[in-house]
């Protein structure tokens, strides 16, 4: 295992595929020249050239349709947003093109093209530039969405998305891209998409989130365990395909569940979630099930109203008490 950061991760796997597969090319604002918003692509237009590292105008709308018909004929593009919020003037191509593509050609062509960018809050970008984005490009059959929350899961995980012959996307923490952790030293390291994962064992209540929201949800299950209470800690990874035994695993195990995102809940991934417990596990529940999720307001820019907007720990902490009946 070595140890790197979220940042060094995706640029990882970035090089790793675009090694491994000479189709593979990466296209966005400032990823050539500048080494990325975020520096996820530094040092990969010196390695490949800029056939393969292509700089763009600042038009979301353009390279994300060039990124569809590149897939179209053949090749796998790489499309970084500098954010997910900025990805709405692309919403076109992502949905009504890439998503449902392989439909309408009945078959006749695959769209391997990823997505992929920051999404979410980050410190005082206000409402405009600190959406969680996930839900949008969830609801589209065709259209996979993957939310990795560490520095191995990143690299697993976009690996796999680059592999994957349909459209991703790739949803980064924007606060987590200096996050440290440890990373299987393999070239071919790929974890599944549609796999959740357990990141801590517990007996007495489920905390399901994705995302970088797994941070928040273990500081949740810390916090907890000082008070004699042992919380289980489900990381989707992927919130679309849903990781559905995962799911009802640790609700079965535990009997109450809380399901924490940052999004808004009007519609949220965690109503979806809900329902699915609803549907298959209502037997195995001891109590309702709750969310936390962002306030439902636009994200302020003040820093005091942002923080109260925000999910945090204690607000996790007395969602589980509720369910916990305590």
């Amino acid at each position: 295992m070595a140890s790197m950061t979220y940042r060094a991760a995706l640029n990882e796997a970035l090089r790793e595929e675009m090694e491994r597969d000479p189709d593979v090319f990466l296209m966005g604002e400032e990823v050539a020249e500048y080494d990325g918003a975020y520096k996820v692509s530094k040092g990969l237009l010196d390695e490949f050239g800029e056939r393969r590292v292509v700089d763009s105008p600042i038009s979301e709308l353009g390279f994300g349709g060039l990124g569809v018909g590149a897939a179209m004929a053949g090749l796998r593009p790489v499309i970084e947003f500098m954010t997910f919020n900025f990805a709405f003037l692309a919403i076109d191509q992502v949905i009504n093109a890439a998503a449902k593509m392989y439909y309408m050609s009945n078959g006749q062509f695959p769209m391997p093209v990823v997505f992929r960018g920051p999404t979410g809050a980050a410190l005082q970008l206000s409402a405009q530039h600190s959406q969680a984005c996930e839900t949008y490009y969830a609801h589209a059959p065709g259209c996979k969405v993957v939310t990795p929350a560490t520095p191995a899961d990143a690299k697993g995980l976009l690996k796999a998305s680059i592999r994957d012959d349909d459209p991703v996307a790739f949803m980064e923490g924007e606060l987590l891209y200096n996050f440290k952790g440890e990373v299987p030293e393999d070239d071919d390291f790929v974890i599944p998409l549609g796999k959740a994962e357990v990141k801590r064992e517990g007996a007495d209540v489920s905390i399901i989130t994705h995302g970088k929201m797994l941070h928040v949800a273990l500081q949740a299950a810390n916090k907890l365990e000082e008070d004699g209470v042992e919380a289980e800690v489900l990381d989707l990874r992927t919130v679309r395909p849903l990781d559905v035994d995962a799911i009802l695993e640790t609700v079965k195990k535990t009997n109450r569940a809380v399901y924490l995102e940052e999004g808004w809940s009007f519609l949220g991934v965690g109503a979806q979630v809900v329902t699915l417990i609803q549907e298959e596990a209502f037997d195995w529940l001891d109590a309702p099930v709750l969310r936390v999720t962002q306030a439902d307001v636009p994200m302020p820019y003040a820093k005091n109203l942002e923080q109260l907007a925000k999910p945090n720990a204690d607000r996790v902490v007395d969602a589980c008490n509720k369910v916990l009946y305590r």
